[in-house]
């Protein structure tokens, strides 16, 4: 028996939920895979609505009815309170109020966390994951949104941008006060917020006893196996014919994040999309996308963000540093690669 919990649907899209992750309904016998089959007192209970901007839902498995409806009533005031905090989207999350005045002087603990592991990301990846491109995804919606600018002069307009406004080096932090050493400067945490909130709500379920369940909130963590004892199969969007699913991978216990520019298109030729190089200032062209499986869905979906920028090369060393990692990326000529600690794998 499962109970649905619906609440609202987005009043507008999600420019980082490039991907709609879907949990295939096959699966491999309970025996090969040596695991058990959970209690069948478990119930399943859903939730529907939006966080971030985005579509998203959950599936948890409880004995207990009302613990379980408690626990989706507090996730949901928790998903709320992150959108306070990192929704662009909202005029006064702190997010919009650090970009409208350039300094914030009481950032929240969760917002002060999540832009160290940003910043973090930012060095490791010698800046291919930067959260103050803001400023060019303005540029780029004014061009081709609001029709603003001559078209022939975006590249020279887009370089000029990346190189006054764009640098995670010049966000500075003291406390719990953040500034931008530059005015202009802006940040979005599209790239890294998802995952940042999946992993606070996964904690949360695990902290109250939950040990099954799969949340999809932008980017998706399976915690523990399928109540019938299998992983989890979720299947990831063809970056060629996102009406399709390209590949479908086992998880448990982990996360898993997918970024590709066709998730937001500027214009139909697909040169100009959401996830920017921030060197140049134009859109990332070196992977069509990158799927990444992590103990974190904050890793995974920054990384995933990440590697649609450094593209393959960048992807071992990135890696390396995120135990238990892995990637699978689609390059431009539509062949696969699954790239582990260990190497990389050709896909057919």
């Amino acid at each position: 028996m499962s109970v649905s919990l619906t609440t609202t649907t987005p009043s507008h899209p999600s420019r980082r939920r490039v991907l709609r992750l879907v949990a295939a309904a096959a699966g491999l016998p309970i025996a090969a895979l040596g695991v058990r089959m959970l209690s069948p007192n478990l119930q399943e209970y859903k939730w529907q609505g939006e966080a971030m901007g985005a579509l998203a839902d959950m599936s948890i498995w409880h004995q207990d009815r009302h613990q379980a409806q408690r626990m989706i009533a507090h996730i949901e005031a928790e998903i709320s309170r992150y959108q306070n905090l990192f929704s662009l989207f909202e005029e006064d999350s702190q997010i919009s109020t650090l970009n409208r005045t350039g300094s914030l002087s009481k950032a929240d603990p969760d917002f002060i966390e999540l832009m160290q592991e940003s910043l973090k990301l930012g060095a490791l990846t010698n800046g291919a994951f930067d959260i103050s491109v803001q400023p060019l995804w303005k540029l780029y919606e004014a061009q081709f949104w609001s029709e603003q600018g001559q078209l022939h002069t975006l590249d020279q307009r887009a370089h000029d941008l990346a190189h006054s406004l764009v640098d995670y080096r010049k966000i500075e932090m003291d406390g719990r006060r953040i500034s931008f050493a530059t005015p202009g400067m802006a940040i979005t945490l599209n790239g890294i917020a998802q995952g940042f909130v999946t992993d606070r709500v996964s904690d949360l379920l695990r902290l109250e006893g939950f040990e099954t369940a799969l949340i999809d909130l932008g980017e998706m963590r399976a915690l523990g196996h399928h109540p019938n004892g299998r992983a989890w199969r979720l299947g990831v969007k063809d970056p060629a014919h996102p009406g399709q699913i390209s590949r479908t991978l086992e998880v448990a216990d982990m996360a898993l994040a997918v970024s590709g520019g066709y998730g937001t298109l500027f214009e139909p030729s697909g040169r100009h999309h959401h996830i920017f190089d921030p060197a140049s200032g134009l859109s990332a062209q070196r992977l069509m996308d990158a799927a990444v499986l992590a103990k974190r869905a904050t890793h995974a979906d920054g990384l995933a963000t990440a590697l649609c920028v450094t593209g393959q090369a960048g992807v071992e060393r990135l890696l390396a540093a995120y135990p238990e990692a892995s990637a699978y990326i689609t390059l431009q000529d539509g062949s696969r690669h699954h790239i582990t600690q260990q190497g990389s794998i050709a896909i057919t």
